[in-house]
């Protein structure tokens, strides 16, 4: 029997921190359907005249503070987490890995597979947590590129994975580095969603958004939200540290735009916190399985700034899964048993 193929996919990153890159990184990544879900005729009018133009420069210059000799930090640590599953997965497997955006391309990925003679393909998007414009555009994407193939092999897909014990064990030992007890408050920021694609999740209308605690736990309902396993995600890592719900708060940075999206904010949450007298945060981003823009710069700088200048003292990263061999471990079981 011929190998089995493996495609880990994740979020992209551009092919070097130069303007011109940036640009074409943003314009593919924006004008996804799933990403930006308006129109075409306005979300090409949105990106392609407002946001690209005025972002990229600023943007360019945010990935060139965290860039390093070896490439963007997304892309290097996605290249070895390829390469330890490779490993440990042995010769009757071919791991491939693909950006969703920009390079390497799913397209290309698929080809090297398909050059492969692999007997069947197993795709895991690298978000812990379903969302329509992650996961889901992995999914709708590897599906058009097959339907071109003249014979597709059988195929699966990893939905999920924010609640597997080794990725939340993973974070666990990542945090039992510091001090737990040096810290006032624990937070758990998420990569940010326009609250209409949250709706979009709730086929019965009757339960995304219509209480604060809509999130709280997982049901029928809201078992694809974004936020809900998100919620999840964090319960599970607080209880494996023994953080009482008290003491950490879910919440959701890199906002895009004055439409409301997924609250509270983090911004406002260290507003909240600095008001109250708390002045050292440990900061989980558990949206990422890579330390990349969102962790690095954002939380590791932006936020400690704010919060700096808010009266706080300081926001602590923990870091991501990143080349953790548990996390490998994890990736192994969703290989077999996912």
């Amino acid at each position: 029997m011929g190998k089995k193929g493996i495609l880990l996919v994740n979020l992209g990153t551009p092919d070097s921190p130069e303007v011109k890159d940036v640009k074409r990184y943003l314009d593919q990544f924006l004008m996804d359907e799933r990403v930006i879900d308006i129109s075409d005729f306005r979300r090409a009018l949105l990106v392609k005249g407002i946001i690209v133009p005025f972002r990229s420069p600023k943007t360019s210059a945010l990935y060139k503070k965290i860039w390093e000799p070896k490439g963007s930090p997304l892309l290097y640590y996605s290249e070895i987490q390829a390469q330890m599953l490779q490993d440990k997965l042995g010769p009757g497997y071919q791991v491939e890995l693909a950006m969703r955006y920009q390079n390497p391309s799913v397209e290309r990925a698929l080809s090297r597979l398909k050059e492969g003679l692999v007997e069947s393909i197993k795709v895991i998007p690298l978000f812990p947590q379903y969302a329509s414009a992650s996961t889901g555009s992995v999914m709708q994407l590897v599906m058009e590129l097959l339907s071109k193939w003249p014979t597709i092999p059988p195929v699966s897909f990893v939905n999920s994975f924010h609640d597997h014990p080794s990725v939340i064990s993973t974070f666990a030992d990542h945090a039992r580095r510091f001090d737990l007890a040096s810290f006032d408050h624990v937070l758990f920021s998420f990569h940010g969603l326009p609250e209409r694609q949250l709706l979009k999740c709730d086929h019965t209308g009757s339960h995304c958004l219509k209480n604060k605690d809509c999130c709280a736990q997982l049901t029928d309902v809201n078992k694809f939200c974004y936020s809900a396993q998100g919620h999840d995600t964090a319960r599970l890592i607080a209880a494996e540290l023994g953080i009482e719900r008290k003491d950490y708060t879910v919440c959701f940075q890199s906002r895009l735009g004055k439409e409301p999206w997924v609250q509270p904010y983090t911004t406002d949450v260290l507003k909240k916190l600095a008001a109250e007298g708390k002045k050292r945060l440990l900061a989980f981003s558990p949206a990422f399985v890579a330390d990349c823009l969102e962790t690095i710069y954002e939380i590791t700088v932006e936020y400690c700034e704010e919060f700096k200048a808010l009266g706080g003292e300081h926001v602590q990263l923990v870091e991501s899964l990143n080349d953790d061999p548990k996390f490998i471990e994890a990736l192994e079981d969703l290989v077999l048993n996912g």
